[in-house]
């Protein structure tokens, strides 16, 4: 999932890659909405209340709103800025890397909510942008590793995507392509495991409350340690086809 560059990624990686994230933002969403009353991983809902509350000329609001949108842009950045910096070296670890923040970030969530959260505004708004900057992490990666085909909580752009996918799959005068085909695929795993995550989320939150963020790291580990297996699998199969071929 994290080896494969945006050019030479098989329709497998794309889908593995898009379940999982979608997910884990159906999660993340689902549990803002039941414990804040706040959308936590897309900002078109925060631009609108933006404006609400600079009309209302409710100057604290309007800060706090304004740093949400703000957390989501610096894990947006901090995560494509993680991908230039290893890419070098690594194609698996300038992927890994931005992952790895995102679980520590909402391990903190998970540890603080648990053990720590008294129920205060500056928690609630400190805690929304913690998992406002998670998601920006997380959309910017997916987003660069399947170069722009996978927003794994964009549901506003995914209907426009799907829509015009459709479109183009079943129009006369086009071709039914593969691409077309598996962009379609693509797009609706998305769809059906985002809202899978959101009922799961919401099911789980009402029974375990905050501790519904320690299953979150445990998804995106199994996203850091597909492609090692993967690779381990293939080695072995190597390995043992090579051995066979000698006797």
């Amino acid at each position: 999932m994290l080896t494969q560059a945006k050019d030479n990624r098989t329709l497998k990686a794309n889908l593995m890659l898009a379940s999982s994230t979608a997910m884990v933002a159906g999660i993340i969403n689902v549990a803002g909405v039941i414990a804040f009353l706040a959308f936590t991983t897309n900002v078109t809902g925060h631009v609108a209340l933006l404006a609400r509350k600079v009309s209302a000329q409710d100057v604290e609001e309007v800060v706090t709103v304004f740093v949400w949108l703000l957390m989501f842009f610096v894990g947006a950045f901090v995560s494509h800025f993680l991908v230039r910096s290893f890419e070098r070296r690594s194609l698996y670890l300038a992927h890994a890397m931005p992952i790895l923040t995102e679980m520590i970030v909402l391990l903190l969530v998970a540890i603080y909510g648990n053990h720590f959260f008294d129920g205060t505004d500056f928690e609630r708004e400190v805690i929304i942008g913690a998992m406002m900057f998670s998601m920006g992490l997380q959309n910017s990666l997916v987003s660069t590793i399947s170069g722009g085909l996978i927003k794994s909580s964009h549901l506003t752009g995914l209907f426009t995507d799907v829509g015009a996918d459709v479109a183009e799959w079943i129009h006369p005068r086009t071709a039914k392509t593969e691409a077309v085909k598996n962009r379609l695929y693509v797009r609706f795993t998305i769809l059906g495991f985002y809202f899978i995550g959101a009922v799961v989320g919401g099911y789980f939150f009402e029974l375990f409350n905050f501790k519904v963020f320690y299953f979150i790291p445990f998804i995106l580990v199994t996203i850091l340690f597909y492609d090692i297996w993967d690779a381990g699998i293939t080695n072995l199969g190597t390995k043992f086809t090579a051995a066979n071929k000698d006797q």
